[in-house]
């Protein structure tokens, strides 16, 4: 199976000055759990909803929420995106994507063109979905 089958094909870009506030719109309108990072057109990092509750203040929206709470709204994609990140390129196969998985604690694969543009993103969720499929293939034959 090639990964450009299996990853998702739509993705979710920010600038390395982009806020968290933009950050926070984006993964509450659009559902996904990871931003690709980029500075023209080529990927320098990720940004999982993790990395971003990590580096907000828990009080914002609410009772006890003060102004240095919304002030972590102010802070910049760059200052807590992973900036090493592994990828994977379209002609890579699924068993390297799962060995990549196994050897390092990730949560996603961002997959780039031959210039280092994202084309895509490949998860730990779509690998699964991947393998249900070939399972329910199997039963129903």
């Amino acid at each position: 199976m090639s990964i450009p089958s299996v990853m998702t094909h739509r993705i979710v870009t920010v600038q390395m000055d982009d806020s968290l506030a933009v950050v926070k719109e984006i993964f509450e309108a659009s559902g996904f759990h990871h931003l690709l990072v980029v500075e023209n057109e080529k990927l320098v990092g990720v940004l999982s909803d993790r990395d971003y509750l990590k580096a907000i203040s828990p009080f914002l929206n609410s009772i006890s929420e003060r102004i240095r709470d919304r002030a972590t709204l102010e802070r910049k994609v760059h200052q807590i995106m992973t900036r090493e990140v592994i990828t994977l390129k379209v002609t890579d196969t699924m068993v390297s994507a799962i060995g990549l998985f196994n050897r390092h604690k990730i949560s996603c694969l961002p997959v780039i063109d031959e210039t280092g543009k994202p084309v895509g993103i490949v998860s730990w969720r779509d690998i699964f979905r991947y393998f249900g499929a070939s399972v329910e293939k199997r039963r129903a034959e």
